[in-house]
């Protein structure tokens, strides 16, 4: 039995400090997300380490981040969101501090993996929390300010990391994270809604940790095929330990009373087709935002500071395009929005296969401001009709669920794109695009590729509905404006 008893804030000033403190924490956990990178080199060089022993400083953040946003959506449903936003920064505060004080390597891993265990709680907790506080008609608003601060905290997150380590040492970035994780406590604390969904459903542990079994194994078996190749036994055995655990997962979600994700959301095409947009959709977009610096890096011969200033265009046009999205996808719906998103992000890769790929510069740029752009319109749209077309009882499993997605596919676009990269280089030949005339044909072919996965993207998107959250039903069915007025 399932009791819920939703909240929604209509208070204006309320709402605005409820946003501020979701958005302060989203900035918090991209920010310390992206800086690391800039300062592994300084890690590498106090601890002597090998590149790939200080990969894991990365690797393992995102493994335990991938696989703790399911679950917290999942435990959404049964606790009080407020203690549980809370818990979840206090776990990510202890891990900064481990971090700071780390004597060797390994703590630091260590740290980082308490890291990810707090931070995977931030973006579904955060939506949740919108979705829960807001009326439909101004939710849209909301995931848009969310989304706002994950294009602030990317284009930040480096020149963060960089000036810091520079100035103060690696360990001066997990003081500060430590620092803004405590302030962040007492204010969830008084914002954040205090009511529970009540649930009494027993919880599938079982379920759970197969699920996490098959999204960790995943995304270590791509990433170790990146160090060792598909060869290596801990690749491939990454792998089918991964394609078993899925099986596995799907035979106890079928034959459990009370399974840790309800097939029934996959009855719900509204919500089958968010998640197959925003997997495909970032997979699509950190695959190019991975290779733009490295091609005029190491084809244009930027330094790497320069090939940075590239990719702040995207961040830009994200953080100022998320909330005009939200706000559109409160009155338009989610198909014309998300169709019009996702064809600005095959523009752009298409642009970037026939003329930012060994051309100059200022091409690449528009290329990443095109992708931000696209990227905004998708991933607020298509959040916020997920939420819309799930009913009260469901949004922290669903939601957890499609963030998932959202990040598995952030997690292998970059590093399937990065073998066939290798593949290319490797081979001889031109590049597929006919348009294009110039050198770095290996990078042409992936822009292209991935021009190719916006087909099927769109083609799921015209499954969503077109009218706004508040004139639809939770199955993703039409409302009529009785219905509408009376939810």
């Amino acid at each position: 039995m399932v009791l819920v008893r939703p909240t929604t804030r209509e208070g204006t000033g309320s709402t605005r400090v409820l946003l501020g403190v979701l958005v302060a924490a989203m900035l918090l956990m991209v920010i310390a997300t992206d800086m690391v990178n800039l300062v592994l080199p300084l890690m590498g060089t106090e601890f002597g380490a090998s590149e790939a022993q200080l990969a894991w400083v990365v690797t393992g953040f995102l493994l335990v981040f991938s696989i703790g946003i399911p679950f917290y959506g999942r435990i959404a449903d049964r606790v009080r969101l407020r203690r549980l936003f809370s818990a979840a920064l206090l776990v990510y505060a202890a891990g900064s501090l481990v971090c700071a004080l780390a004597p060797t390597l390994l703590v630091v891993v260590v740290g980082r993996v308490v890291m990810g265990a707090g931070a995977g709680a931030i973006p579904v907790l955060s939506v949740v929390a919108v979705t829960r506080v807001l009326p439909p008609n101004k939710r849209g608003i909301g995931v848009g300010f969310i989304s706002a601060a994950g294009g602030v905290g990317t284009a930040a997150g480096p020149a963060v990391g960089g000036g810091l380590g520079q100035l103060f040492g690696w360990p001066a970035l997990f003081w500060l994270t430590l620092v803004c994780a405590l302030v962040l406590v007492p204010m969830t604390m008084r914002v954040l809604p205090d009511d529970s969904p009540g649930t009494r459903e027993p919880f599938d542990i079982v379920g759970g940790v197969l699920l996490g079994l098959s999204a960790g194994l995943l995304l270590f078996g791509i990433t170790q095929q990146e160090v060792a190749g598909f060869g290596a036994p801990s690749a491939w055995g990454a792998l089918v330990g991964a394609a078993v655990a899925t099986l596995l997962f799907l035979l106890r979600i079928r034959g459990t009373a009370h399974p840790f994700v309800p097939p029934s959301l996959f009855a719900n095409p509204v919500y089958v087709a968010a998640v197959v947009v925003i997997f495909l959709a970032m997979f699509t977009n950190l695959a190019a935002l991975v290779f733009v610096p490295v091609l005029v890096v190491d084809v244009n011969g930027l330094s790497p500071g320069a090939g940075s200033l590239v990719m702040i265009p995207g961040g830009v046009a994200l953080a100022v395009a998320s909330p005009l999205a939200g706000r559109l996808s409160d009155r338009a719906g989610a198909r014309l929005l998300t169709v019009s998103g996702l064809i600005v992000i095959g523009v752009s890769t298409f642009f970037l296969s026939s003329v930012g790929a060994g051309g100059p510069a200022l091409p690449a740029a528009v290329g990443v401001l095109g992708l931000g752009v696209g990227v905004a319109f998708v991933l607020t749209t298509v959040t916020n009709a997920a939420a819309g077309a799930l009913p009260v009882a469901r949004i922290g499993v669903g939601l957890g669920t499609l963030q998932g997605a959202q990040f598995l596919g952030a997690g292998t676009g970059p590093a399937l794109m990065g073998a066939l990269l290798v593949a290319r280089k490797d081979g001889a030949g031109e590049s597929i695009n006919p348009l294009h005339d110039q050198a770095a044909s290996a990078f042409s072919d992936v822009f292209l590729v991935l021009t190719l996965l916006v087909v099927p993207a769109l083609v799921a998107a015209l499954r969503l509905r077109p009218s706004s959250p508040s004139q639809s039903g939770p199955d993703g069915s039409e409302r009529t404006p009785q219905r509408a007025a009376d939810a």
